[in-house]
C-alpha cells in the first residue's frame, strides 16, 4: 500500500518513514501543507496520514482541499492537540480518524491496516478464498494452511490484487501502489512479480487467482468464500 506522510516534523516525518517502510508500506512525504496538496491532487495513494499544525497551508484546509477535489483515499490525523475540538474539526473536514502524539507505532500500524479495510469493503483482516487466503494484519499469504514465502513486492502486489479482487488493476495503477513517482513504470519487473506469485500460490495451476487482461492489466478471480472478511 502506498501512503503519504504529511509532518513538518523532521525527526518524526523520518520516524515513521521508516518504520512504516519497514512494514511493507511504500512511503513518500511533505513537510508542509503546500506540498501536500500538490502530491494529493497529483498522485494516487491509499491513505494519507496528516498533521494537523502544518506551516504554509494548516492541515485542516489540506483535508478540506482534498475532498473537495473528491480525494477519496482515507486519512488519518496526527495531532499533538488533546482538545476534543480539534478532533471533531478535523473529522469534520473528512478525516476518516486520529491518533494524539505521542503514540506507539503498532497502534499506528493497525489503525491504517483498519482504515485500509474498510476503505475496500472489508471489517476483517483475514480473506478466505478456499486453500488461499491472505492476512493483511500478519502481511502473510497461506496456501492450504501454510505460508507462502513472499518478497515484499510479491506480497504488496498479492495484496493490492486482492483489495481490488474482481477489478482490471493497470500495470501503471500497479506500479504507482508499489513505487515511488519517479520510478520507471516502462519496467517489465511486475510482469515477473505475476509470474513468482503464480508459481507460488498456484503451483499446480488449479487455482489460477491471478487473470491477465490482455493489453489491459490483472485481475484477481477467486471468489471470497464463506467466512471470508
Amino acid at each position: 500500500m502506498k501512503l503519504l506522510i504529511v509532518e513538518d516534523d523532521p525527526d518524526l516525518r523520518r520516524q515513521l518513514s521508516t518504520g512504516l517502510s519497514e512494514r511493507g508500506y511504500t512511503v513518500e512525504e511533505a513537510s508542509d501543507g503546500e506540498d501536500a496538496l500538490y502530491l494529493g491532487r497529483e498522485y494516487p495513494y491509499d491513505l494519507a496520514i496528516v498533521d494537523l499544525g502544518l506551516p504554509k497551508v494548516s492541515g485542516i484546509e489540506v483535508i478540506r482541499q482534498w475532498r473537495s477535489q473528491e480525494r477519496n483515499f482515507p486519512i488519518l490525523i496526527l495531532t499533538a492537540r488533546g482538545d476534543w475540538q480539534d478532533k471533531v474539526e478535523g473529522l469534520e473536514a473528512g478525516a476518516d480518524d486520529y491518533l494524539v502524539k505521542p503514540f506507539h507505532i503498532e497502534e499506528l500500524v493497525a489503525r491504517l491496516n483498519a482504515l485500509l479495510r474498510r476503505a475496500a469493503g472489508h471489517a476483517r483482516p483475514q480473506f478466505d478464498f478456499g486453500p488461499l487466503s491472505l492476512d493483511t494484519a500478519a502481511r502473510v499469504v497461506y496456501l492450504d494452511g501454510e505460508p507462502v514465502k513472499l518478497t515484499s513486492y510479491e506480497y504488496r502486489t498479492f495484496e493490492y490484487l486482492v483489495l481490488n479482487a474482481g477489478k482490471t488493476v493497470s500495470k501503471t495503477e500497479l506500479t504507482e501502489h508499489l513505487y515511488h513517482q519517479d520510478y520507471d513504470r516502462d519496467s517489465n519487473v511486475l510482469e515477473v512479480f505475476i509470474r513468482r506469485l503464480r508459481q507460488k500460490l498456484d503451483p499446480e495451476q488449479s487455482l489460477q487467482p491471478i487473470e491477465t487482461v490482455r493489453g489491459l492489466g490483472y485481475r484477481f478471480v477467486l471468489k471470497a468464500t464463506d467466512n471470508a472478511g
